[in-house]
Parts: structure tokens; C-alpha cells; sequence
């Protein structure tokens, strides 16, 4: 059996965090869709995409059947079930969303979306990701299956326990990681501190709280969970239920609250994001599927922010920023609520040139020992095509 998380077709409302990557490799949690799944398959798991992203994840198909699973799904023991036993060439929805098809042909996204199909209605209920806010709104909930899925849960340390203030009894700490002198509230949620990561002294965390390996949490942290912090990262300053996926910073003071990182991101000295308006009333973010802003059901959304983009010193940004790929942000007052992809400057900006991007990006790459690759630099050249700032 072969299997393959798709892009489902509504992938540009998860823009601009899947400009740079398949819907599957969301960390939606302490790990990536994809990681849970082939955690749960206990298997390998293919990922079909988009054209211009087919390089980071080319694969062939092999003979025999071949299960297709929507990449914004996440997994239950349910959901499990009804995939293994649905029969071929039958397709299960829920709310109208494909959620798997067997097949023993090798499918395409548009053969995929186009099926002629018998369908059978789903009948599970699990997370599935179509909006960027749904990512910190289900970190809580996707913690707690994460410590189960992936059995963190053995991880107990009871040194740890000595050489800390922790209240509560859910703290899991790898044995190459390293928290002294800090203050851990379980009592909020469980929280689990990943391999060679570091919690510096001072700092003050209430789960649920993950992060992941290679990661450090600055002196006098303090962080409200749900928080997910990704793998070789640096955070510090205030932060209350947002996510990081990876390789970002956010290692000064200032707040970041409701909000979602990308990768290769960082966030200037007291860069702080308003997560509230100031009349309370619904938050309103920029769209990619209709280029448009829409109103949410969010009372609390920050910042959403692509790959590869930077806050300069004491930038404030507004409740709902969307940032997208590349954008260089800095200045004394408020940038526009949606900044473009290669935009760079504050009230006012001009594109970001493609070439100093490429500078910027190989760059931080390198600081953690990744190289910036001919694919990236192809993947970036398109997006800058499509959705870079034109002035």
C-alpha cells in the first residue's frame, strides 16, 4: 500500500504558510500533519502538491493500491478505520471536503478533484486545517494526542522535577535537554521540552507548552500555552498561544499572541502584535483565495506570517497581520494589515529584490547549518512571479 497526502483545493486559504510547502508539512501540534500520519500508519508517506513545490517531495507511484488522504487532515483511530476499510475507486467526504479515495492508479490533484466516484460519507470526527488561525486555535488539543501518538509521555525526568519549580505532574523532558531555575505550571496542560533543547533560567511556562529539538526558550521567558515552538528556534519575551513551525526567532522582548510563524522567520527587538481589537468585535484577515480581507469568528488573531520574512526593532503590528514570503518589515508606525510577499518597509514600501532576498535567506539559512538550496531559490523566484510586491 502506498500513501499520499494531497493539497486539497481550498490550499490558498492556508496561504501565505503553504507558499513554501504541501498542506501535510503544517505543524499542526508539536509535529507536522505528515509526521503524524506515517507515526500512525507507521509508514512511509508520500506527499503530492502543487507543480511548482512537486521538486521538494517527487516521487514515483508503485504497482498495487494506493490510499490518497486530504494533507490538512489530522489523524484518529476512527478516521483510521473507516480509510482501511473503505473500498476502491469510493470516495469519503465530510462537509464536502475529500478526505481519502483508494485508488490502484496513480492520480493527479486535478484527477483527484474531479472524481466520478461513489461516495461515502465520513462519519469520524477529527482536526482538519483550512484556515491559518486554526493552527494556534487546535495547538492545545494537538499537543495532548501528540504526546500519546508519539509516547512522550514515558519521558518523566524526576532531576528535572529538583532543579525546577514545577507545579503539576505532566512535565516531559528529553534527556539531552537542559531547564534549570525555571517555573513549569502542568496544572494549565502538559508541557514537553524536545532533544538538546534549552529553557534558560528566569523563565515562566503554563501548558501546554511544546518544544521541539535544538530550541531555546531566552532568560525571563514567559509563555501562556497552548504554544508550540518548533525545532532550532530561539524565543523570549511574552508569547501566549501561537505557534512557530521552525527555524525562527523571536528572541527579545515583546508579545506575540494568536499567532503563527512560518520558517526562517525573525521578529526584531519589541516587535509586539495586537491579538485584540480594541472594540472586541471580530477580527478581519487578508484571504489569498479571494484576495480580499474577510471577516473571521476570531475574537483573538495576531500574526500570520510566511517563510522567510523579518520585523525590524519596536515594530507594532495590528490584530490579523498577514505577511507573506519575504517581506522586510520596519519603520514607527503600523504596516498595512496584509503585507505582500517581497514587500520592503513599513507604512509605505517597494519590492523587496529578488536577489538580496536570496542573499538574506542563504544567509540565516547557513547560521543553522541548512544550505539554500537551487530548489528554494526556484520556489521563491515563483512565488515573487505571482505574488510579490509589484509597488
Amino acid at each position: 500500500m502506498q500513501f499520499i497526502l494531497f493539497d486539497p483545493d481550498y490550499i490558498q486559504q492556508l496561504n501565505p504558510l503553504t507558499l513554501t510547502r504541501a498542506a501535510a508539512l503544517l505543524r499542526v501540534g508539536g509535529f507536522t500533519i505528515k509526521e503524524k500520519w506515517e507515526q500512525t500508519l507507521n509508514s512511509k508517506v508520500e506527499v503530492l502538491t502543487r507543480i511548482y513545490l512537486k521538486a521538494l517531495y517527487s516521487f514515483e507511484y508503485v504497482e498495487g493500491e494506493k490510499t490518497f488522504i486530504n494533507g490538512t487532515v489530522c489523524p484518529t483511530p476512527n478516521l483510521l478505520d473507516e480509510i482501511e476499510n473503505l473500498p476502491n475507486d469510493v470516495a469519503l467526504i465530510q462537509d464536502g471536503k475529500l478526505i481519502a479515495f483508494k485508488s490502484s492508479k496513480g492520480l493527479s490533484r486535478k484527477e483527484l478533484f474531479s472524481l466520478k466516484a461513489k461516495i461515502k460519507t465520513s462519519k469520524s470526527s477529527f482536526d482538519l486545517v483550512e484556515y491559518p488561525w486554526q493552527i494556534f486555535k487546535l495547538a492545545g488539543k494537538q499537543i495532548e494526542n501528540d504526546l500519546e501518538l508519539f509516547r512522550l509521555r514515558d519521558l518523566r525526568n524526576a532531576q528535572v522535577y529538583e532543579q525546577n519549580t514545577v507545579f503539576g505532574h505532566e512535565l516531559y523532558v528529553e534527556k539531552t535537554a537542559k531547564a534549570q531555575g525555571v517555573i513549569f505550571n502542568t496544572d494549565t496542560g502538559p508541557i514537553y521540552i524536545g532533544k538538546d533543547a534549552e529553557v534558560m533560567e528566569g523563565s515562566v511556562i503554563r501548558g501546554p507548552f511544546f518544544l521541539g529539538e535544538h530550541s531555546t526558550v531566552k532568560l525571563a521567558a514567559k509563555i501562556y500555552g497552548p504554544t508550540v515552538i518548533g525545532p532550532h528556534s530561539k524565543v523570549g519575551g511574552e508569547i501566549s498561544n501561537s505557534v512557530v513551525f521552525g527555524y525562527s526567532n523571536k528572541g527579545h522582548d515583546g508579545f506575540m499572541g494568536n499567532s503563527v510563524l512560518g520558517e526562517w522567520c525573525n521578529l526584531g527587538a519589541d516587535t509586539n502584535t495586537s491579538n485584540l481589537k480594541n472594540n472586541y468585535s471580530k477580527v478581519s484577515v487578508f484571504n489569498y483565495a479571494d484576495n480580499q480581507m474577510r471577516l473571521t469568528e476570531e475574537q483573538f488573531c495576531g500574526l500570520i506570517m510566511g517563510d522567510h520574512s523579518k520585523t525590524g526593532i519596536n515594530t507594532m503590528l495590528n490584530t490579523g497581520t498577514v505577511v507573506g514570503v519575504s517581506a522586510n518589515i520596519f519603520g514607527g508606525d503600523f504596516p498595512p494589515k496584509h503585507v505582500p510577499s517581497f514587500y520592503w518597509g513599513g507604512t509605505q514600501g517597494v519590492p523587496f529584490n529578488l536577489d538580496k532576498a536570496f542573499e538574506v535567506a542563504e544567509k540565516m539559512m547557513a547560521r543553522r547549518n541548512v544550505s539554500f538550496s537551487d530548489i528554494d531559490r526556484q520556489i521563491l523566484s515563483y512565488i515573487f512571479e505571482k505574488y510579490g510586491y509589484k509597488g
